[in-house]
């Protein structure tokens, strides 16, 4: 089903290997938190949640370079609009036992994120 239009939010964290652990089990928390807790239609829905896990690559465009070393988290949350999202923080804030260590996680990892962004491209 196509999300165009729909509002996304990606979060890519480059973790060197003794953060991997804590980083499993702080997304393991974060999956059953969004379970638990978000929306599944109406305005602030959250439709599509993924979570991957993977080996860093020397050059990210080509799949056959040598790992890094570290470890890819990378957290894909599609909303039905901002509100959505907007929402997710909140939520996030105020009842993810687990925010203050993913912050705290972070700071030992090269973090990039897209925010509320608008899904310009999608397929099936």
């Amino acid at each position: 089903m196509s999300q165009l239009g729909e509002i996304q939010l990606i979060i890519n964290f480059s973790a060197p290997p003794e953060s991997v652990e804590e980083g499993d089990r702080i997304f393991k928390s974060h999956a059953a938190f969004i379970a638990e807790s978000h929306h599944r239609d109406g305005a602030k829905a959250l439709l599509h949640y993924n979570l991957s896990k993977g080996p860093e690559l020397s050059n990210p465009l080509d799949p056959s370079s040598a790992p890094t070393g570290n470890t890819q988290f990378t957290i894909a949350e599609v909303y039905d609009s901002e509100i959505g999202i907007q929402d997710h923080w909140e939520k996030a804030g105020g009842s993810w036992s687990k925010l203050g260590a993913m912050v705290e996680w972070s700071k030992n990892c090269t973090v990039t994120s897209v925010h509320r962004s608008p899904i310009m491209h999608s397929l099936w």
